[in-house]
């Protein structure tokens, strides 16, 4: 797949967003008034600013609406609503905390519970997909819920978690990829399954098409295996190794913002690698597979 920068941004800032969000709903941290104000709207700028950012991805924006309509069978469209659910019951409880110090916590666990909800549906638009062999595991809704929680866990300021969930996530980072780098070859589909002219090998007379295309650009980018393993050092030495070291260290805020954005351009970099790595079935007519 073509790693969109807008694809790359949601699927990055949403995952933290929400996963900041699900730890304010169970009450952590223990926080009223300004502060609570401060962590909402850290946590709301990153879910809503991802969201937000998912639509110029789309080809006809002014449409995005119409995803909300086709919740009985798109994850996407039930991304749409769960999302717009966890805002809404997020905001309520963040209001109770902000203007009366209050903490309703039934209200807090049913956001929690939505927020996690709402990585889960995004992830399940990818593992939902045959067509990209390297997604389709339910490894890859581990996966986000894992960088989702353990992110979630540092924005809220919740050390202790953060140092546990923190080299969970990266294994479930690692096992993915591991898993990811054989799928389309044990998926058995070649270019006879693909058409369909099975009994025999089965090659391309010639290209679909002799110049670029929307195909070529979105479905049948390649990375060099060079280049993917030294982005999958980077992804695990600035998401995982540095923030975790720093947590072990004496705390100081300097040092947590440090390993915040450590970890969001880990992230990053990661997600870049889940869409720049997939190898969708229509680069086969391509020659590409």
């Amino acid at each position: 797949m073509h790693p969109a920068p807008s694809v790359i941004i949601f699927t990055t800032l949403s995952g933290l967003g929400f996963g900041l969000l699900a730890w304010l709903g169970l009450g952590f941290p223990e926080v009223t008034g300004w502060v609570a104000f401060t962590f909402f709207v850290i946590a709301y700028a990153l879910a809503v600013g991802g969201l937000v950012s998912s639509t110029f991805h789309l080809g006809h924006p002014e449409r995005a609406l119409l995803a909300f309509t086709q919740w009985r069978s798109s994850w996407l469209s039930r991304e749409g609503v769960v999302s717009v659910a966890a805002l809404v019951v997020m905001a309520l409880y963040g209001a109770g905390l902000v203007f009366w110090g209050e903490s309703w916590r039934l209200l807090g666990v049913i956001g929690a519970a939505l927020s996690l909800g709402t990585v889960f549906c995004t992830a399940m638009i990818y593992a939902q997909m045959s067509t990209v062999p390297r997604w389709k595991t339910w490894l890859t809704p581990l996966l986000f819920l894992m960088l989702s929680i353990s992110g979630g866990a540092l924005l809220a300021g919740q050390i202790k978690a953060a140092m546990l969930l923190l080299p969970l996530a990266a294994a479930a980072q690692v096992l993915w990829w591991m898993r990811g780098d054989g799928a389309f070859e044990q998926s058995g589909t070649t270019l006879a399954t693909a058409t369909g002219l099975g009994g025999g090998k089965v090659r391309s007379f010639e290209p679909p098409h002799t110049g670029n295309n929307y195909l070529l650009r979105e479905f049948a980018y390649q990375v060099g295996r060079k280049h993917a393993t030294k982005l999958r050092s980077i992804a695990m030495l600035l998401g995982f190794v540095l923030p975790f070291s720093l947590l072990i260290m004496p705390f100081a805020h300097v040092l947590a913002l440090v390993a915040v954005v450590s970890h969001l351009a880990g992230v990053a970099a990661s997600r870049w690698l889940f869409f720049a790595e997939a190898e969708h079935v229509v680069g086969l007519y391509y020659g590409k597979r």
